[in-house]
């Protein structure tokens, strides 16, 4: 399994922002970008436009909206063709959208925190997602959309720039979010994107990434794959250190045996985690063979696996 990381950003033009009339279409609806639900509008038609650029509607297309805010995105994929589910957490927003899209069949709207939905279950594939993800949600639904089919087709998300470079990071500055969607999926970052574009502004600066997802036979068997992700995970949480002793340390594995698997997997036992590629990763994998349970009697120390990190 061959898995590439993307390019570096490429930044955005200076951005064409109409914040007024951000402000003016929330005042008019009696509501307000809540802080705590970490909400910034897209001001900025031009990032609207690269957006729908990479998302390419079409007629027939079915799109996953995550977070569609105001609805400047929706009604883009709508007129594009695309009959769009969008699950819209604040209240006020899913009013306001229901009203400007009364009478849009071509729209489902499911009022709810996209962490408590099935998100692979809410549309029937083939399916893409466009969403524009906040800082503290980017990992759980990433996990949730890449880590059991039905896998979208692809993913357009707007994310914050640490993270879309965390999640495209060539190996040397890997992390467990890194292996994971990279393991899942081509990944590359679309654009640059200013915190000047939202309003109100955020404190960082923004990326669009581009996320497509190899076929579902490109990857491990399920028992298979969650022992790759104990292997993953228990290595980074010593991510600095040299790998050979990260996993005697961290696995119930001894040193002969780690030193063996390395050796047949040519990766250099004073090599730190974040610095293997994902094909690395699946070589020792293979070498190491199942793991066993730890002292304890544990299959998978610590906590659950997921792109954390």
């Amino acid at each position: 399994m061959s898995r590439p990381a993307g390019p570096d950003v490429r930044r955005t033009a200076s951005p064409r922002v109409d914040p007024d009339g951000v402000r003016a279409t929330l005042r008019a609806a009696g509501l307000r970008a809540r802080h705590g639900l970490s909400q910034n509008f897209l001001a900025d038609p031009d990032v609207l436009d690269a957006i729908l650029a990479e998302a390419d509607p079409a007629p027939g297309r079915r799109v996953l909206e995550i977070g569609p805010g105001l609805g400047l995105l929706t009604a883009g994929l709508l007129d594009g063709g695309a009959t769009v589910t969008a699950v819209e957490l604040d209240r006020g927003l899913a009013a306001f959208l229901r009203e400007r899209f009364e009478g849009v069949d071509a729209l489902r709207l499911i009022e709810g925190d996209a962490l408590d939905q099935d998100l692979v279950r809410l549309v029937e594939p083939p399916y893409d997602v466009v969403a524009n993800l906040p800082y503290h949600i980017t990992s759980p639904i990433l996990h949730a959309l890449l880590g059991a089919p039905p896998r979208p087709a692809r993913l357009v998300l707007m994310v914050q720039r640490e993270v879309a470079e965390r999640i495209a990071a060539p190996p040397g500055k890997m992390s467990y979010l890194s292996v994971y969607v990279q393991y899942h999926a081509r990944v590359r970052i679309a654009f640059g994107v200013p915190a000047a574009a939202f309003e109100p502004e955020p404190a960082v600066g923004s990326a669009v990434i581009v996320v497509e997802p190899y076929a579902a036979d490109d990857r491990l068997d399920p028992v298979a794959e969650d022992e790759l992700w104990r292997l993953v995970q228990a290595a980074f949480r010593e991510r600095r250190k040299m790998i050979h002793n990260v996993l005697s340390r961290q696995l119930p594995l001894d040193a002969g045996r780690v030193a063996s698997a390395l050796e047949t997997a040519g990766i250099a036992p004073d090599r730190r985690p974040q610095t293997l590629a994902v094909g690395e990763w699946l070589a020792l994998h293979d070498a190491l063979g199942p793991i066993g349970p730890d002292g304890r009697g544990r299959r998978t120390p610590g906590a659950t696996p997921g792109p954390t990190g």
